[in-house]
């Protein structure tokens, strides 16, 4: 039985999906050591953390690069760990940037190499599959169509279904939601949920908060603002002007699944909204550099994860200049006044959840651990 196990998680995500891992793994071995870089939740399920994911929340490619000796001493650090340690297995969630590179080391230490939740490399960096060969010894993959792409490649790839079914839940219905928040049970509900890093929001939250005050005070709505678990409250208050705003701390699935309309960051937050099936537009603004950079890599159609689940374009996506107030809040309502396209919407969300396989993702992911150890 595997004595110790090396996790290495670098968003709010990867956390949430973590936990579930770090779980499943006490629970089929109580004596486990777990240790690494997570967050908050993976720390409550009992892993030891070294680094927290708010120290890794670097996005696009300037800002990396104006990170890079932050990171170059984090990566030193965890390699000392990894060969004080020697853990059986290393777990790698996502965070490709910073998990392939750290592949290559675990792997020469001995370690045995498990990546889960594999990189998006259908959408950018294809090569990175053969490089991934050697250095992973388990890809487990969150969507069905990823595992015929690895194992194209002779990498011993396994579909174990997505995380996010064993956890999307909401512990409030409509009536017990407004009561919390302070709206009146019958008053329609616009979300807001612009992501967990703050580079995300400061290039997106200031024109999807100005939208979101054209489109209430035109369709009559309450706009509540979701506030990421690894966030704080007063962030928000000291930056922007929330007047009319509610913000809502610790309850992102229960905003999700109230809302009547959505304008949501891309990311998993899109998949996440699907599945309770809230209409909704997708928002993305980032660096003009990573955004002409990402350009000229990204092979695939659409941003949102919703709509590459899907297979097409299902919701609308509002990219760089396209994610200004102005164009948010006049094609939003539009949309709203448009009864049959928000059904139709509605429809293609529903199917959604039949894509992504089984609940259970956790407890098989933590059985390949065990048992390739």
């Amino acid at each position: 039985m595997v004595r110790s196990v090396m996790i290495i998680a670098g968003e709010a995500s990867g956390d949430l999906h973590g936990s579930g891992v770090v779980r499943e793994l006490r629970k089929a071995n109580p004596g486990v050591e777990i240790f690494g870089v997570g967050g908050d939740r993976m720390k409550s399920e009992g892993m030891h953390l070294i680094y927290h994911v708010n120290e890794l929340g670097f996005m696009g490619f300037a800002e990396v690069i104006r990170h890079l000796p932050v990171i170059r001493s984090m990566k030193n650090a965890l390699e000392t760990v990894l060969r004080h340690k020697r853990p059986g297995v290393v777990l790698l969630i996502d965070y490709p940037g910073f998990n392939l590179r750290f592949a290559q080391t675990a792997k020469r230490s001995g370690s045995k190499v498990v990546y889960y939740i594999s990189p998006q490399v259908w959408a950018w960096h294809r090569s990175r599959v053969k490089k991934m060969k050697g250095i992973v010894d388990k890809m487990l993959v969150i969507f069905p169509f990823e595992a015929d792409l690895y194992r194209k490649e002779g990498i011993d790839a396994e579909f174990v279904g997505h995380p996010l079914l064993e956890v999307l839940r909401s512990g409030l219905d409509r009536k017990e939601f407004c009561n919390r928040v302070g709206i009146a049970p019958g008053k329609k509900i616009l979300a807001l949920l612009p992501g967990s890093r703050k580079q995300e929001i400061e290039m997106i939250f200031p024109e999807m908060l100005k939208a979101s005050r054209t489109i209430a005070a035109e369709e009559d709505m309450e706009v509540v603002v979701a506030i990421a678990p690894t966030l704080r409250e007063e962030y928000f208050r000291t930056l922007y002007n929330l007047e009319g705003v509610r913000l809502v701390k610790d309850a992102t699935y229960e905003v999700m699944q109230n809302a009547d309309f959505a304008l949501v960051t891309s990311g998993t937050a899109t998949l996440e909204t699907a599945l309770f099936g809230t209409p909704m537009v997708v928002v993305y603004k980032t660096s003009w550099p990573t955004y002409l950079i990402g350009r000229l890599l990204v092979q695939v159609k659409n941003i949102g994860l919703v709509n590459i689940v899907a297979g097409k374009q299902i919701v609308p996506e509002f990219i760089q200049q396209r994610a200004n107030a102005s164009t948010l809040a006049q094609d939003v309502i539009a949309l709203l006044r448009n009864q049959s396209a928000l059904s139709a919407m509605r429809d293609e969300l529903s199917k959604v959840r039949g894509r992504l396989g089984e609940i259970g993702a956790s407890e098989r992911v933590a059985q390949r651990i065990l048992q390739l150890a």
